[in-house]
């Protein structure tokens, strides 16, 4: 009697459903890497920024540009950073509304700005003109740094 060689049906399907539990594992981690570098990417944007305003400021007796709420408000033609400060103007890696970034300037004076940028890994990163610069739990409301 010729018996013939093979995997039987059980077989098959532990290790169908080994590959399945393998791959799905596989892409939970891949996209929580893709969360993380898209918000270096966030934080690269918001350090070209915080570049263009301090080379404004060097330009501008040490003023940054005052009345300032959006970022779009400050980055493009016949706008204070136009391409003399910075070469292009960088967009938010998904441009979905709630990763958009902003800044404050002080009002009347110009002295001080604070950039902003939301995670998707949580919070906001923050970047303050007086140097300091990390993730904070909420947007700031003014030109304020809350970055400890």
């Amino acid at each position: 009697m010729i018996k013939k060689a093979g995997f039987t049906l059980i077989e098959l399907l532990v290790v169908i459903s080994i590959i399945g539990i393998l791959a799905s594992l596989t892409l939970v981690s891949f996209s929580g890497a893709q969360k993380q570098t898209r918000d270096t990417q966030r934080r690269s944007d918001l350090n070209q920024y915080r570049n263009a305003l301090e080379n404004y400021a060097g330009s501008n007796e040490g003023l940054y540009p005052v009345g300032i709420i959006s970022i779009t408000n400050l980055c493009g033609t016949d706008k204070p950073l136009d391409v003399t400060y910075i070469a292009s103007c960088p967009a938010d890696p998904t441009n979905a509304a709630p990763y958009i970034y902003g800044v404050f300037t002080t009002p009347l004076t110009g002295d001080a700005y604070v950039l902003f940028g939301g995670l998707e890994t949580g919070g906001y990163w923050e970047i303050c003109s007086n140097g300091k610069s990390g993730k904070v739990a909420a947007a700031p409301a003014d030109s304020v740094c809350t970055v400890p």
